[in-house]
């Protein structure tokens, strides 16, 4: 599987996400933590089809981390992209991984 550098971990912000663009895809990029540890999945929110979910706010729920939508707060799981309210409506995820300080997430 073939892994694209997205940027440096000291570039996400702890607690953060940003977007990068993957084969034409935005993807949402996220650290949760000060630990480098990132989770990808799909940028954009399947209820409104708005590219905005790299700005929603991560959160836990049983001992798993989701991210809200920024717009009306469904929750996708950061390591399937399942959405917590109705699956049908889950995102897709990507491998993400950190490298020598750099992010990469599968291509």
């Amino acid at each position: 599987m073939a892994f694209e550098k997205i940027c440096d971990i000291t570039s996400i912000i702890p607690g953060t996400g940003v977007c990068a663009l993957i084969d034409g895809q935005q993807v949402a990029v996220f650290r949760p933590t000060q630990a480098e540890e990132v989770f990808a999945i799909s940028n954009t929110d399947p209820f409104f089809q708005a590219n905005v979910l790299s700005r929603g706010l991560i959160c836990q729920h049983d001992d798993q981390l989701w991210v809200a939508s920024p717009l009306k707060k469904q929750r996708f799981n950061l390591t399937s992209g399942v959405c917590m309210e109705d699956e049908r409506f889950s995102v897709k995820a990507y491998q993400a991984r950190v490298v020598d300080g750099s992010v990469q997430i599968s291509a």
